[in-house]
């Protein structure tokens, strides 16, 4: 190895290095993911739950009051312990409505598979987009505008697609849900790094609903290629 190619590689360490360093040097990516990783555990424990009693489905307008009134609630009270009561709250609520839908899936003939792809794919894309921006420390905060404009579109849409019932709409919309909640990833991840007003508390409930809602579209996308067979 010359000696260029030995500066070079001591000035651009490998992603596994960096990545473990930005974490050890990063409190509050630290905390987050730790509590990340406590509250997707709980909300597992409440989506067995309501599998085992089995929990009804609940009315879409409920959930979707519970995603976005939740994380609001949150933030107010983000600098207390009263956040973490409140984090834990949002995601096991959210987890006992996952139940019944997991349930629905897991009764089709090929459910197991659907569902087994779904969170393989909702995993992959997590580690991977978070590994990226942690490993690069580029800045996406560029990406915060086309979010919000994003979502809001997807969301209408969504809303829209309930009473039109439109199969082919409802794939489009559930694509690009998860190529915005790619981005989401990116964005919330440089904000742990770049963002020196980052609260753990707020970055978890932010991380935990992208994957939320990601893998509810993941789900969808993957019983439309796979089919009930």
């Amino acid at each position: 190895m010359s000696r260029d190619q030995i500066v070079r590689s001591s000035r651009n360490p490998s992603s596994t290095g960096s990545i473990s360093e930005t974490i050890s040097t990063n409190k509050v990516i630290r905390q987050t993911y730790m509590l990340l990783s406590l509250t997707l555990a709980f909300s597992a424990i409440t989506a067995f739950i309501a599998m085992a009693v089995n929990a009804p489905p609940v009315h879409w307008i409920i959930m979707l009051g519970v995603l976005i009134g939740g994380p609001f609630a949150i933030h107010a009270a983000r600098n207390s312990a009263l956040g973490i009561v409140l984090t834990f709250a949002f995601t096991g609520v959210l987890g006992f409505f996952l139940g019944p839908i997991l349930s629905m899936y897991l009764g089709l003939p090929n459910g197991p598979q659907i569902v087994g792809n779904a969170f393989a794919a909702t995993a992959v894309a997590f580690v991977t987009l978070s590994g990226y921006a942690l490993a690069t420390k580029k800045d996406f905060s560029f990406l915060g505008g086309f979010l919000v404009v994003g979502l809001i579109v997807a969301l209408l849409a969504i809303v829209a697609n309930l009473f039109l019932a439109i199969p082919a709409l409802s794939l489009a919309i559930s694509a690009a849900v998860v190529l915005l909640l790619s981005a989401a990833i990116l964005f919330d991840t440089s904000r742990m790094i770049h963002d020196p007003e980052a609260n753990y508390i707020v970055m978890t409930v932010s991380l935990y609903a992208n994957l939320y809602v990601m893998f509810l579209h993941l789900l969808n996308l993957f019983h439309a290629f796979m089919g009930d067979n």
